[in-house]
């Protein structure tokens, strides 16, 4: 190889390699930085392709020094890959009852249609709605039977900024968690226990939003840890994967955890489900305390959705 082409080689390498290796970084350091890294976290399985063809440019340059950078940032991107979190939750003692969750993003109310469907064909105990405008409020009061769901928490406002959580259980007001979309919460009585039910929906973190999107997870995760004793759902379009700091500590804070990952769906991509791309990421999730175990989690599509629902089948336990 020529010095020339093995200069070109060294530096593709060094492109490749540094904004991996900074993007890692911060996962490392358990922090979410600013743009352009939270976006870069929520594809972070897709670091590896980068990676790997940084350690193949190092090889072909024989450089020595980037072989071993490539190897480490390689490494460092399987280590993060796992699961996070525990593979089972602290649920204990005889089941109190069998409960189905479904969250559903129907973006801006344009699938609402293909909801109600799925809420017919599945039937759910618990729905958790999230940009249901006015038009899929009057819909989901029109077209899905008080008989089916009796109690119900709409927050009626328009475009993304409304939200709704439908059940078959007696529910009870537990206020909203303060955020530009609306986030409802509730309690439901489900064989004689109280859980609280709260639908996460904080903004995306975009360029110029990242400082928003913390703060509005940081308030969910104020929630769950006041919540942390009691048994708990927190479902909903969180716009933030496990490899988001801020979405950990939601976890952490509550001793809460990722259905999805409990039923071995960690990687199972949300969004977005309505174009072809490779980089996806799952954003959406059903969380649940230690009084629960999971028996199930599916991810169904949604026509009219850039997201798809998430539906688990959960067990209720006297202790946990």
């Amino acid at each position: 190889m020529t010095q020339p082409l093995r200069r070109s080689v060294l530096c593709c390498a060094v492109l490749l390699l540094a904004p991996v290796s900074l993007v890692i970084g911060f996962r490392a350091a358990g922090a979410d930085g600013p743009t352009p890294v939270p976006q870069a976290l929520a594809f972070l399985p897709w670091l590896l392709v980068p990676g790997a063809a940084g350690l193949g440019l190092a090889a072909l340059a024989r450089w020595r020094g980037g072989l071993g950078w490539a190897a480490v940032v390689l490494a460092l991107t399987v280590w993060f890959v796992r699961p996070y979190g525990s593979g089972a939750t602290g649920a204990h003692g005889p089941v109190l009852a069998r409960l189905d969750v479904l969250t559903s993003n129907v973006e801006f109310g344009e699938a609402t249609d293909a909801l109600i469907t799925a809420v017919r064909r599945e039937r759910p105990d618990v729905v958790f709605v999230q940009e249901c405008d006015l038009g899929c409020a009057d819909a989901l009061d029109a077209r899905v039977p008080a008989a089916s769901y009796p109690y119900r928490e709409v927050v009626r406002l328009d475009g993304s900024l409304g939200s709704a959580i439908l059940s078959r259980f007696p529910l009870r007001p537990a206020g909203r968690v303060a955020g530009e979309m609306a986030m409802p919460g509730a309690v439901a009585v489900v064989a004689g226990r109280e859980v609280r039910l709260q639908l996460a929906h904080p903004m995306p973190p975009v360029p110029g939003g990242v400082a928003l999107w913390r703060r509005e997870l940081g308030r969910i995760r104020d929630l769950a840890a006041s919540v942390r004793a009691a048994p708990a759902v927190v479902a909903g379009d969180f716009n933030a994967s496990q490899d988001h700091a801020a979405f950990r500590a939601v976890l952490d804070a509550g001793g809460l955890h990722d259905s999805a990952r409990l039923a071995g769906a960690s990687r199972t991509y949300s969004w977005p489900a309505d174009r072809t791309t490779p980089l996806r990421t799952q954003i959406d999730h059903v969380l649940v305390s230690d009084a629960f175990s999971v028996r199930s989690a599916r991810f169904l599509r949604l026509a009219a959705t850039d997201h798809r629902a998430l539906l688990v089948a959960l067990e209720l336990h006297d202790g946990g």
